[in-house]
């Protein structure tokens, strides 16, 4: 009679799992014990052998059904299938995964896109350094970075004047070798790009002497780019088409502008709001009054309302940053407002608080007498 299994418990998956779960438990299983990983080691292919055939059994949905109806004598082999244990891998995306699996293992991969094809090309990065109100209210830059361009001698070629690149012949201008790896389910083909031409199907056997045979000559090359209103710090704007060029007719890759800003030495940001702190004298605080404000647009009137305590907040609308999807929308301007204390006193400015301290006991007595506190 044959041993039950439990395939749920053999990929360490709940028996909702679905197949993405189902895939990533069993590649996960399949290159710890993948035998070609460890070799000689009758442990690590066994858990490699039943890792496989659950995975066979779970991905496939008709099979799937039957087992969790039936259990692993739904596949004890009596009815005659192949692989382990009388079981077959028909219907299940071995295939796909063992690719993947295999790719990890010895570092071929698999690409499914033709390999001589356009190719676009890499992107370049750089930054720009801006004000706090060149972020706020946008700006324009000029940048100056080492650009390719075609070469004129070679039209983009590499190949020496009067010649023309060659077909690879060690992949008969595919970009791609096609290599036997021995595994433990046999021979298993891997594909790698071609070492020789890259990729490209081509080789250039005479070398263009103005760009050494890469097609391409570096120049220092002037890009004006604009810096949108509200941008903030570490965000990019992209400029199409100023990257590395693509090959073999794949268009050129973007320029990445990263933008640092720099500290103001009033304001703070976060998101579409602006911080700041104002000081208020004691007297504008306790008697109120008009009061001017710095922000991004000016200066500012706001009325102090009397009695106002050290760190009471005031929001100034519309005064932040604008939105980067609109300019019409902008965030607010936050406002602490602190009482100050002076540190040095006149002997006028000091008598002057005696007799309002003075003024202030008086009052608070009169206070305490009302209630019968003093008689």
């Amino acid at each position: 009679m044959a041993e039950k299994k439990d395939y749920y418990e053999i990929l360490g998956i709940s028996k909702d799992a679905d197949d993405a779960a189902i895939k990533k438990a069993y590649r996960l299983l399949a290159k710890k014990y993948h035998p070609d990983t460890n070799q000689g080691d009758a442990t690590a292919a066994e858990k490699f052998k039943q890792a496989s055939e659950a995975y066979s059994v779970l991905s496939d949905p008709d099979k799937r059904r039957q087992y969790d109806q039936f259990g692993s004598a739904a596949f004890d082999g009596s009815g005659g299938a192949g692989g382990f244990d009388g079981f077959d891998f028909n219907g299940a995306d071995m295939g796909d995964i063992f690719g993947d699996i295999f790719g990890d293992i010895f570092g071929g991969g698999r690409r499914s896109a033709q390999y001589n094809g356009p190719s676009r090309g890499a992107n370049l990065r750089t930054s720009v350094r801006i004000t706090f109100e060149e972020a706020i209210f946008g700006c324009e830059r000029e940048l100056e970075i080492n650009f390719k361009e075609e070469c004129k001698s070679c039209h983009g070629s590499g190949a020496k004047a009067g010649t023309s690149p060659v077909t690879c012949p060690k992949c008969n201008g595919k970009g791609k070798i096609m290599y036997t790896q021995q595994s433990f389910f046999g021979q298993v083909q891997n594909v790698q790009t071609c070492p020789d031409c890259d990729g490209t199907g081509k080789i250039v056997k005479e070398k263009c002497s103005d760009c050494y045979g890469t097609g391409y000559k570096t120049r220092r090359k002037k890009f004006k780019i604009t810096i949108p209103a509200g941008i903030d710090n570490g965000q990019s704007v992209r400029l199409a088409g100023a990257g590395e060029p693509g090959t073999n007719g794949g268009e050129r890759g973007d320029l990445l502008v990263e933008a640092v800003v720099s500290n103001h030495p009033i304001f703070k940001r976060q998101d579409t709001s602006i911080f700041s702190t104002v000081p208020i004298s004691f007297a504008k605080a306790a008697l109120g009054g008009t009061i001017r404000i710095k922000t991004v647009d000016g200066e500012v009137e706001y009325e102090v309302k009397s009695g106002t305590q050290t760190d009471t907040k005031v929001r100034l609308k519309g005064k932040g940053v604008p939105s980067l999807r609109s300019r019409a929308i902008r965030g607010d301007h936050f406002v602490t407002l602190v009482v100050q204390v002076p540190e040095r006193l006149t002997e006028a400015q000091k008598e002057a608080l005696n007799h309002f301290d003075e003024v202030m006991n008086g009052v608070e007595q009169e206070k305490h007498k009302k209630k019968g506190l003093f008689k």
